[in-house]
């Protein structure tokens, strides 16, 4: 979709036969604003004062009219409005039900990607290259305890293993390639009970077995739910090389035995050296929080070029927040490779509604206030620009929570919109680095380098410690050019080139609790 934007000094239209313009700046009652061009140009006089990001109609519509942006509806109008008035919460209202009955339809075909990454001049990177064929942009030690109750000693475990790495590097490795390590630590893993535990179990599992891990120190206390031999049990063989096991109640000293471990990891990592790799090897996860109107017009169709550039090279690119795919999810099944992958997918976007209606929730409870705040006025609005982050991709697989890719090209990952819970879920997936777009800020990281894609100028300028890439120059230099600047930053980071939310120890893990509590 993002070729259809048509950039004007105070608004955007993006699709020719749209309803509504978005103002770039506020734009004050009766100025004439001149939007879109050639045949399609209007000059449109605003009725009322209109905040940047906001929507202003571009013609009349009746009450109960379909209402479009980004050329496909975003819902209803809830009163009539009037050319020039301003469009949102208060005359326009979502049009999704529940549960829909998905017909297959021939997929569209994938857009060119924003640069021939398959070719022998195509950017790389230097990462770690695993034994299972996989590739890390970072070689940390990872602590993940089973269950709340060990957490704190594993986050004194990995001080102790900071300065065990500070140590080594000072005295005998200068050119140590150990780039940290850092304890995971949760509530959970004991008074769960079925699916709930399952799913505990498989996203620390998953964790363990995510490249940029050089070494895991599985951390349990040996009376809890979350059986340590049982989690062993799922992490693949080739991954426990580089795996320790400590039961807390098993150990007189489990401080003394958990340094122990993280000497044997360190001495193992230690021998680790980044390489040069092709784009093939990057694992991108793709995901928005705090976005604004300008989201769905800068910075995540700027992220759909980095997931067509990253699949057409052979890697893999992960999309989940199912819940803002509701009123988009049409344009991805378009989009999928095979009659079971269409199925999966369509399932799981039912699951997910049943999921919202199974607690008397309605399936369009979004977006939140602050979306509301920044422009976005329906889940349809919302969904249309957060799928954008797909790009062109084929989906190639559907995999549930705490499941991991087993393909390249486009994964979709069952996961909430929730930013802790999802960023973990994709990081648990397999995901390498995150590109995190947000209109209105925040420093949260997950484990994985988390790179903060500004949909606005002013919040990039506003947050330069949160904000790793602005993409309001698209506005200023067009989507090709903005593109090929945030695949060198990507690259950049990849390499070893810390993100803000690394800079500022900004990583933390969220399990999604979805049963009962003992």
């Amino acid at each position: 979709m993002s070729q259809l934007v048509q950039t004007v000094p105070d608004a955007l239209q993006i699709a020719p036969g749209d309803d509504v313009a978005v103002a770039l700046r506020p734009l004050r009652a009766g100025a004439t604003v001149d939007v879109g061009a050639g045949e399609g140009a209007r000059r449109v006089t605003l009725r009322e004062a209109i905040p940047a990001g906001h929507k202003f109609a571009l013609a009349p519509l009746e009450q109960g009219a379909p209402v479009h942006r980004y050329g496909a509806r975003i819902g209803l109008a809830s009163a009539a409005i009037a050319q020039g008035a301003h469009v949102h919460s208060h005359n326009l209202k979502t049009a999704l039900g529940g549960e829909l009955a998905y017909a297959p339809s021939p997929r569209t075909a994938p857009a060119a990607p924003v640069a021939d990454a398959r070719g022998a001049d195509a950017p790389g990177f230097m990462g770690f290259a695993r034994a299972d064929g996989s590739v890390g942009t970072r070689n940390e030690v990872w602590i993940l305890p089973t269950v709340g109750c060990v957490g704190r000693l594993g986050e004194r475990l990995a001080q102790r293993g900071t300065a065990m790495v500070d140590l080594m590097r000072r005295t005998s490795l200068p050119g140590l390639s150990i780039d940290g390590v850092h304890a995971f630590n949760h509530p959970f893993g004991c008074s769960q009970l079925g699916a709930d535990l399952d799913g505990t179990a498989a996203i620390l599992a998953a964790l363990a077995s995510n490249p940029n891990a050089g070494g895991v120190l599985l951390l349990g206390l040996g009376c809890e739910s979350n059986q340590l031999d049982a989690l062993l049990a799922r992490i693949p063989p080739a991954r426990r090389k580089r795996l320790r096991v400590l039961r807390a109640q098993s150990e007189s000293d489990e401080f003394a035995a958990g340094e122990a471990h993280l000497a044997e990891l360190l001495s193992i990592m230690a021998q680790d050296r980044r390489t040069p790799v092709p784009l093939s090897g990057l694992r991108l996860g793709v995901k928005c929080g705090g976005s604004d109107a300008m989201s769905g017009l800068t910075a995540n169709p700027l992220i759909g070029r980095m997931t067509d550039a990253v699949t057409q090279a052979g890697g893999s690119a992960i999309l989940t927040e199912i819940p803002e795919m509701f009123g988009a999810e049409t344009l991805l099944l378009e989009r999928t490779t095979s009659p079971e992958v269409f199925g999966k997918l369509s399932t799981l976007v039912n699951r997910f509604k049943r999921y919202f209606l199974d607690h008397g929730e309605p399936v369009s409870e979004n977006p939140s206030p602050g979306n509301i705040a920044g422009g976005i006025t329906t889940l349809e609005e919302k969904s249309l620009g957060a799928v954008q982050k797909g790009g062109q991709a084929p989906v190639c697989d559907v995999i549930d929570y705490g499941g991991q890719i087993a393909t390249s090209g486009l994964t979709v990952l069952e996961a909430p919109g929730n930013d802790a819970v999802s960023t973990t879920a994709l990081a648990a997936a397999g995901a390498t680095i995150t590109l995190f777009s947000t209109g209105r800020g925040t420093p949260l990281g997950s484990p994985v380098p988390t790179v903060k894609i500004a949909s606005n100028a002013a919040l990039a300028a506003h947050k330069p410690g949160w904000i790793d890439f602005d993409a309001g120059t698209v506005l200023a230099i067009g989507m090709e050019a903005a593109a090929q600047d945030l695949l060198a930053r990507i690259l950049a980071i990849a390499s070893g080139e810390p993100a803000c939310n690394e800079r500022n120890e900004e990583r933390a893990i969220g399990i999604w609790k979805r049963g009962v509590t003992l």
